[in-house]
């Protein structure tokens, strides 16, 4: 926990393309914690739009964001134009070795493994991705939240939340992340239990899996040109 004396600059990437909760999920508990400045970066200030196409404006550039004590990397189908973005992997590498704190959801893991910073690490990812994180020298573990070390790593969606809230935790201790919980009224209790492929009905993951079909073979092909660049010759794991 980090005195609460000491305030914290948190900051969030953001780019064409994302998926809004991987961003506004988290939005909602690091907006609250005490004592710090939290802020929306991007390669401009210019609004750029989630997979859906709801606006989404930045705070401020890349460039004039000051070092961070949490980075927060996001996810969403919007990830692939910064697989090889050499701007956003620079800021994020130059971020994450200064953060005391660095916080990935859904397929922000292949950003940050694109950045060469998940080797050796114990990650996860949205499930359609899970299998391609051994391409960038990461373990991957099949669970909601995984903390290793200064990382903090969210599968996909709403796990975003229940991240930022390990989070919150971790920087401010459990009583303010379970006063933010409270704030938000986070209690959920969904209508079906059909959130994992392991809960998934089976004709409901088939058919989910073939609507990311081509996506996932793009980022495996894109996960397999990195894993050359950063010199891991390795073989995808199964897929979720």
């Amino acid at each position: 926990m980090i005195p609460h004396d000491t305030h914290l600059q948190i900051g969030s990437l953001l780019f064409e393309g994302i998926d809004q909760i991987d961003l506004t999920g988290p939005f909602e508990v690091l907006s609250r914690i005490p004592n710090a400045t939290y802020r929306i970066y991007g390669g401009s200030t210019a609004p750029v739009r989630d997979l859906k196409g709801l606006r989404l404006t930045p705070d401020a550039a890349l460039a004039d964001a000051p070092p961070l004590d949490v980075l927060h990397v996001p996810g969403g189908a919007g990830q692939e134009a910064l697989m090889e973005d050499a701007e956003v992997l620079g800021w994020i590498r130059q971020q994450a070795s200064g953060a005391c704190s660095i916080f990935s959801v859904c397929t922000g893991a292949l950003i940050c493994g694109a950045a060469g910073l998940l080797k050796g690490r114990r990650a996860t990812t949205h499930w359609s991705a899970f299998h391609l994180l051994p391409f960038f020298g990461a373990t991957p573990v099949n669970q909601r939240v995984v903390i290793d070390g200064a990382w903090i790593f969210a599968a996909g969606g709403t796990a975003g939340i229940d991240g930022a809230l390990r989070l919150a935790a971790e920087l401010r201790g459990d009583a303010t992340a379970q006063a933010i919980q409270l704030h938000m009224a986070y209690t959920p209790q969904p209508p079906f239990d059909s959130g994992t492929p392991e809960t998934a009905p089976a004709a409901i993951l088939n058919e989910a899996r073939r609507s990311v079909q081509v996506l996932t073979m793009r980022r495996e092909q894109t996960a397999r040109r990195i894993a050359g660049k950063l010199g891991l010759g390795v073989a995808a794991a199964g897929r979720g």
